[in-house]
């Protein structure tokens, strides 16, 4: 088969991955490691089959590309693409699922614990010559906390909450699963979430950015938990209000967050929660999915899918 086309190849390889079975499988492949708006149509006019992570495929795009057949999208979210125009135009999209979990709940855990020890606070006072100066053979200013006995509040209990709970309970920690947000009765092992959330002394987010879920952690969620109690968000940047984080970790409402996503990606703008004067906070750059282990495991999930596809029984369809 041949007239596939992967629109945005930088945002899956770094020259580290086995693309061979994905040629393979497409019978001859039009790589770009990107594609800006005012491409996409020239690029993909001709392609059965098109590959993409973010660019986004509009009823537009998708209109004046007659021949198209497959959409695989290398991620699980497919916001970017018009599903309900690409079922009317009889086009199949197809997505990826589960491959991140090891890897994201692996960081879920790493910024928990790097908050708890106070890793980067520890580390920074170290390369500033601080231990060299230090009357002892240690310095404490910094207060490290055990998870261990700590209570961690897990919302959103698919396969990454799943995960992230069974990491926890091997640290010793007490988890519980928050019912859906705004339910007003909790099913069997689960607790409401505004119950739950004075008690935490972690929250961690696992749940899709919804109607429900947007702007969740908010100034008066934030302010309904403990002083002592952390806050980290691997899910969508939208469930958090930026703003109002920044303001009470300034004002030392809760101890500490760890944020991987943004409302914006990249922050091209800037992000209040980019300042750098906010204390006990530790962002990283979306990349908790990104293993190459990972990564890999999105090729041959597309593969499959390419593979299910064209023996007429596809895997893994989106629907609208």
């Amino acid at each position: 088969m041949s007239g596939a086309v992967l629109l945005d190849r930088e945002t899956l390889d770094l020259g580290d991955l086995d693309l061979s079975a994905l040629e393979s499988a497409t019978g001859g492949l039009t790589s770009y490691e990107r594609t800006e708006p005012s491409q996409v149509a020239d690029r993909i006019h001709d392609a059965s089959i098109v590959i993409v992570n973010k660019v986004v495929l509009d009823a537009a795009i998708l209109a004046r590309c007659p021949s198209l057949r497959l959409i695989c999208v290398i991620a699980t979210g497919v916001n970017n693409i018009d599903t309900a125009a690409a079922r009317a135009q009889g086009i199949t999209v197809v997505n990826c699922q589960a491959y991140g979990t090891d890897s994201v709940a692996q960081h879920t855990l790493t910024l928990m614990l790097a908050l708890a020890t106070q890793l980067v606070p520890y580390r920074d006072a170290v390369r500033a010559g601080r231990w060299e100066q230090a009357p002892n053979f240690c310095f404490l200013d910094y207060p490290i906390i055990e998870l261990a006995g700590r209570r961690l509040l897990v919302v959103g209990h698919g396969e990454l909450g799943s995960a992230v709970a069974r990491l926890a309970e091997a640290f010793g920690m007490e988890v519980l699963i928050a019912e859906r947000p705004g339910s007003t009765e909790a099913r069997p092992g689960r607790v409401l979430f505004e119950e739950a959330l004075p008690t935490a002394d972690f929250v961690t987010l696992h749940c899709p950015l919804t109607d429900q879920t947007r702007n969740l952690i908010n100034a008066e969620t934030l302010r309904a938990m403990k002083t002592t109690a952390f806050v980290i968000n691997t899910a969508r940047g939208g469930i958090v209000n930026e703003a109002d984080l920044a303001e009470v970790l300034r004002l030392g409402e809760i101890a500490g967050a760890g944020m991987d996503v943004l409302t914006q990606e990249p922050p091209r703008d800037g992000n209040p929660l980019l300042a750098a004067d906010i204390p006990n906070l530790i962002v990283t750059p979306h990349s908790a999915w990104g293993s190459r282990t990972a990564r890999q495991r999105i090729v041959e999930q597309t593969v499959e899918n390419i593979a299910a596809w064209q023996a007429g029984e596809p895997i893994r369809v989106v629907t609208a």
